[in-house]
Formats: structure tokens, sequence, C-alpha cells
């Protein structure tokens, strides 16, 4: 009788772990999503002052003569 609680047990203790890697799982893609949608939320923001500071760059660049 003894045996089959322990096995009871066992198995209860394995189910639980189970379960709560497939919530972590889920809780690790949905950082996930959230990080890549707010990345591309500030590229946008910024791209248009990232643009202009390259080609302002570039233009500096084609200006300068070689020797």
């Amino acid at each position: 009788m003894r045996r089959a609680g322990v096995r009871k047990r066992c198995t209860e203790a394995v189910r639980r772990i189970a379960e709560e890697d497939g919530q972590v799982l889920f809780e690790y893609a949905l950082i996930l999503g959230l990080v890549a949608l707010l990345t591309v939320g500030v590229l946008t923001s910024l791209g248009h002052t990232v643009s202009g500071l390259l080609n302002q760059v570039s233009s500096n660049m084609a200006s300068v003569t070689n020797p």
C-alpha cells in the first residue's frame, strides 16, 4: 500500500514539472515577442534620424580628397 502512495506522488510530481515547463516556455516566447515588438518600434521611430546621420557622414567622407 505504501508503494502505491509513493508511486502516485512521483507520478504527480512528474506531471507538475511537465506542466510548468510548458508554462515557462510560453512566458519566454511572450517576452521574446514583446522585445521584438519594442525593437521594431524603436528602430522605426529612430530610423529617419539614423538615416540622416549616415547620409551626412557619407557626404562628408565623399568630400575628403585622397592624397
